[in-house]
C-alpha cells in the first residue's frame, strides 16, 4: 500500500478507537520518520500530515535543509537526548517530547534562550522501570525536581506527558502502564502548579496505538503503519 493509503488506514484506526466518547480530532497523528529518507516524508506530508517526529538530532540535521519548504510541518525530537546536543536539538525542532532530566531541562531552557525561541517539551516518564529505557520514574525525586524547576524555564512550556511501555506482542499488555501514566498526569493536573500544563499525554505506537487512545492518550506516535518497516541504517 502507498504512504497516503496507510495514512488513511490509520486515520479510520484512530476514529474507530475514539468511538467510546472521543472526538478523533482530539487525537494528534504523529507520523515517526526516523531512518526514513525526505522523499518519503514528503508523501507522508502531501497525504496531509504535519507533525513529524523524529529519534535521533544528527540524523534529523542531515534531512531538515530538503525539507524546509514544508512550512506547515511540525517537528519534535522524541528520542533519548543527551544534554551536550540540547543546543543543536532546541535549533532544529519546535518541540521536544523526551525530557528526562532536569539537567536536560536546564540547558534546552539555556538553548532556546539564547534562540528567542519557546519549545514545547514533554515529560518523559518511564513507566515500565526499565533500566533500558529513558525517562523519570513515577513519584521520583527527579520529577518532582522538574515540576518545581519549571516557573524559571522561561523558555520552555511543560504541556503534557510521553511514555514508552515494555513491548509486549499483545496490545493489551501495555493498557495498565497506559492507564498508569493517565493517572500520574491526573495528579499533576491537580496540583495546579505554575508553569506546568498537563494538555498532552503522548502514548501508543504502531502496535498498540488503540488501546493508547482507549486510555486517554491525545497524541499517538506512528512509524511503520505508515512508512513500513524502517529501513536499516
Amino acid at each position: 500500500m502507498s504512504i497516503a493509503e496507510n495514512v488513511a488506514r490509520v486515520r479510520d484506526r484512530v476514529a474507530a478507537a475514539s468511538r467510546a466518547g472521543r472526538n478523533p480530532e482530539e487525537i494528534a497523528l504523529m507520523a515517526v520518520t526516523k531512518t526514513h529518507p525526505p522523499e518519503r516524508i514528503r508523501e507522508a506530508y502531501a497525504a496531509g500530515l504535519r507533525l513529524f517526529g523524529e529519534n535521533r538530532v544528527q540524523e534529523f540535521a542531515s534531512k531538515a535543509d530538503k525539507l524546509r519548504d514544508l512550512e506547515a510541518a511540525e517537528w519534535h525530537m522524541i528520542g533519548h537526548l543527551q544534554s551536550n546536543k540540547a543546543a543543536s536539538a532546541a535549533e532544529l525542532f519546535s518541540a521536544i517530547d523526551s525530557v528526562d532530566s532536569l539537567k536536560l531541562a536546564e540547558k534546552l531552557n539555556a538553548s532556546a534562550q539564547k534562540l528567542a525561541k519557546k519549545l514545547a517539551v514533554l515529560i518523559e516518564i518511564n513507566v515500565g522501570g526499565e533500566a533500558a529505557k529513558s525517562g523519570v520514574a513515577p513519584g521520583s525525586r527527579e520529577l518532582e525536581a522538574i515540576l518545581q524547576a519549571a516557573p524559571r524555564f522561561t523558555n520552555l512550556q511543560f504541556r503534557g506527558l510521553m511514555t514508552i511501555p515494555p513491548f509486549t506482542e499483545n496490545p493489551e499488555d501495555a493498557r495498565p502502564y497506559f492507564r498508569q501514566l493517565h493517572a500520574l498526569r491526573d495528579e499533576i493536573a491537580a496540583q495546579k502548579l505554575p508553569a506546568i500544563r498537563m494538555d498532552v499525554l503522548s502514548m501508543g505506537m504502531s502496535h498498540d496505538f488503540e488501546v493508547a487512545i482507549e486510555e486517554g492518550s491525545t497524541c499517538v506516535r506512528i512509524g511503520t503503519a505508515i512508512f513500513g518497516e524502517r529501513a536499516t541504517k
